[in-house]
Order: structure tokens, then sequence, then C-alpha cells
């Protein structure tokens, strides 16, 4: 789908309520999936994305259920489950893919998880090669893409083992196993990265402690239904804090946001090119993620290098940083971030390409980008935008749009609906 640009607003006001965090969604569907009794999500994503979790889980017998802003789920007690289909369609959604691959490592019958074009292109061998660490031949030896075969094999030994890579999918897809499986596991970081299953785990009844960045979990664990709030995705509220740092006159509120400390290392980023963000911090219940009001107004922006030990709690907001980078004085320098060529898309290679069509001064490095601003940004040339088929990427390029006068053509722009649906009709509602 194409989409024509033409909007250069003088501000932008208004409230937004961004939706459901999408890595929180995942994990409350699959970990209510497994629970005794009911766990009702309230707030859960509506985006392609979790809908891809959700027909997984019921394509393996699971009940769920959608009464108004709930989602019912009828956990099944237990790790085992009776499919109704053997073949899991998984989309596009990598988080999901990763995460069951933990989930169904022992399970009395061969299951296939397949995906789209570009999932099919994500590597798997990251998860696969630690699994298989804990029984026989979780796939075949040569797979590293999807489509994946998960081998019956109900037999699980406990598991210790440090991640090569900063990952929370990683992270999570063992935790799924090692609760699964006889005996202590020990599962370690290189660095810290989104605890959500931790909290989650605990909420649900499971047991999990952390000393540092190792975190022991001793198997096989029963959980229980809970009720499950989940706030409004952080990284879908950067696109609007970014919006209204760059738009000039603008002032944006943005209610009931997870503020999960170790997803807002964008905040942090925007606090050293000298931005302030205005945070009325929620109480939640006990072991919930913690919610804030933010509001965020226009500001002058000086160009940073990010620090390294930032990069993997912001790693989905990279593509906005080099935006931000465009307008900030000076230069805005991002390394240690190859994690970026691995995703939907090579996210490095797609900022570049995209933001230099709109006059922006970028340098590709193998882990990251330099940006020198500030920029006026402009049409270049009458090859259209692209996506490259990434939700971020549409996204990060509808804001850049708002910058320019000229009349923009953006590709691919479907792509949205992977996590965030109403991206355009939030977008009218602050220009008008």
């Amino acid at each position: 789908m194409t989409h024509v640009l033409n909007q250069f607003p003088q501000q932008l006001n208004g409230q937004i309520q961004v939706p459901g965090d999408k890595s929180i969604s995942h994990r409350a569907l699959i970990l209510g999936a497994v629970a005794n009794g009911r766990t009702t999500i309230t707030n859960l994503l509506q985006a392609e994305d979790t809908r891809s979790t959700l027909t997984a889980l019921q394509d393996l017998g699971t009940q769920i259920e959608q009464k108004g802003t709930q989602t019912i789920v009828t956990g099944q007690g237990g790790f085992t489950f009776r499919p109704q289909q053997t073949t899991l369609q998984m989309n596009n959604a990598g988080t999901a893919t990763r995460l069951l691959l933990g989930l169904l490592v022992r399970q009395p019958q061969a299951l296939t998880l397949i995906g789209d074009q570009s999932l099919s292109q994500r590597p798997m061998q990251r998860v696969l090669a630690p699994l298989n660490q804990m029984r026989q031949q979780v796939a075949d030896n040569e797979t590293v893409h999807l489509p994946i075969i998960i081998q019956a094999n109900q037999q699980l030994e406990p598991l210790d083992y440090q991640l090569p890579v900063a990952s929370a999918q990683v992270k999570s897809a063992l935790m799924l196993a090692a609760i699964q499986a006889p005996g202590t596991s020990h599962i370690t970081e290189i660095a810290q990265t989104r605890d959500h299953t931790e909290r989650l785990l605990r909420q649900f009844g499971g047991q999990v402690t952390t000393t540092g960045l190792q975190h022991t979990l001793t198997g096989p664990q029963q959980l229980t239904g809970t009720d499950v709030i989940v706030p409004g995705d952080f990284s879908a509220a950067a696109f609007w804090l970014t919006a209204g740092l760059l738009v000039p006159n603008s002032r944006i509120n943005l209610p009931q946001v997870g503020v999960n400390p170790t997803r807002t290392g964008f905040l942090t980023v925007l606090a050293l090119m000298g931005a302030t963000i205005e945070q009325t911090q929620l109480s939640g219940p006990e072991f919930s993620e913690s919610f804030a009001d933010l509001t965020v107004e226009t500001q002058a922006l000086t160009g940073i290098e990010v620090p390294a030990t930032l990069i993997p709690n912001v790693i989905d907001e990279l593509p906005l940083v080099a935006l931000l980078g465009t307008q900030a004085s000076g230069q805005t320098i991002v390394r240690h971030a190859a994690e970026l060529r691995v995703k939907e898309t090579d996210r490095i290679r797609a900022i570049v390409i995209e933001l230099r069509k709109l006059g922006a001064s970028i340098e590709e490095l193998p882990d990251g980008f330099i940006v020198t601003g500030p920029t006026v940004l402009h049409k270049t040339s009458q090859v259209p935008l692209n996506s490259h088929g990434d939700h971020r990427i549409a996204m990060m390029l509808e804001i850049a749009s708002l910058l320019t006068p000229d009349t923009l053509q953006l590709e691919a722009t479907d792509a949205i609906a992977i996590s965030y649906p109403n991206f355009e009709n939030d977008l009218q509602g602050l220009i008008n």
C-alpha cells in the first residue's frame, strides 16, 4: 500500500491513548494459556502481531474469547497442548515465534512454525542452540530460519547458559523452557534487557530469582491464572514524543504509558539531548508494570553519542533517534547496535537509505550510524520513501514527513498494522 504524505502542520496538540504494550501482550497470552484457571487481560494490543500469538494458541487448543476491552484466556493448567492444528502460522510475529520455541520444547507431537517472507529470514538459531542443550535435537541441526519443525520429545534437562547477545526474546524463550525442566536452570545475560517475562512469571505465581544479570529458575512450575492490565506501549508513545519535540508549537499528552525502567532508555536519550519530558507516575497493583502520564512540548536538541549501556533498552526506538539527530545540533552517534540488522528488515540500512531521500546527512556504520544536524528535511528525488516492510521504519518516516512542506509518497504502509493499526487516526487527531 502506498500513502501520500503532504501534511505540514504548524503544531500538534492533543491527547493520545497509545495501544497496549506489544511485548507484554504476547507474554500475557502465553502464560495465561498454560496457567491453572482463567486469566483476564485488559487492554491487550489489538494488532497483527498479537493476533498471530492468539491464533497460534487457539490452534494449540487454548480457549480465548474477547469481551469488550478484556481478553479471557482459559488456561489448561500445564504445558502439554492438545493441538487442533500442528502447523502454526506466525506471520510476521518474531517475538511470538521465539517465545513459542521455548514454550513448545517438550510436546508429545511434532509442531511446525511457519511465517511470512520477512520472518522467514530472521535468525532462530540463537534460540534453538541453547534449547538443544536442554533436549535432544529440538529441530533439524541445519535449521536456522522458519519453517521450523519442533520434534516430539518430552524429555528436558535444566540449563546453565550465558546469552551471547542481549536479547529479551531469547532470554524469555529459555525461561519458558526452564520452568518446564526438572531441576534448576541459570540464564545469564550480557546486558540487562526488558524484564516483562520475569515480572509476569511472578504475577502468575511462578518463581524466578534475579541476581545481577543471572536468572535462576527451578522447575517444573505450575502457574495460576490472574488479572493482567497491559499498559500503553512505550515504543508506540515514542513516536509521539518525537513528533512533539520536533514539530513547532506542539504539546502532546500520553496517558497511562508503561514506564518499565528496562524499556525507557529512550527517555534517558532524550534527557541527554536536552529534552525534558513531564512524567506523572501512577501506581499499580503488586508485580504489575509501572504506568505514567507523559507530556511533551517542542524543544531544541543537541546531538550525543548514545551510551553503549543504553542500546539494549532503546533498540526499538533507534530509528527515532536517527530522526531526532537530523534536527539536533551537532552529531548524533549510535554504535553497538548491530542487532538492528536482524529485525523485520536491516534497520540500519533502511534508516540510512530513507533519511538520505529526505536530505539527511547520515553515515552508515557496521553497528549503527552517525547523523549530523540540524538539516532542513526535503524531497531530494522522485523515488518514493519505503518502509521496507518494517512497521517502525514506516511510522518514523510518517513523523519525518511532518517536518517538510513537500509532498511525499511512502510505500508499504500496511506494515504499520503489525503494531499500531490506529496510527493514522491518532496522527490526524493531533493535527486537527
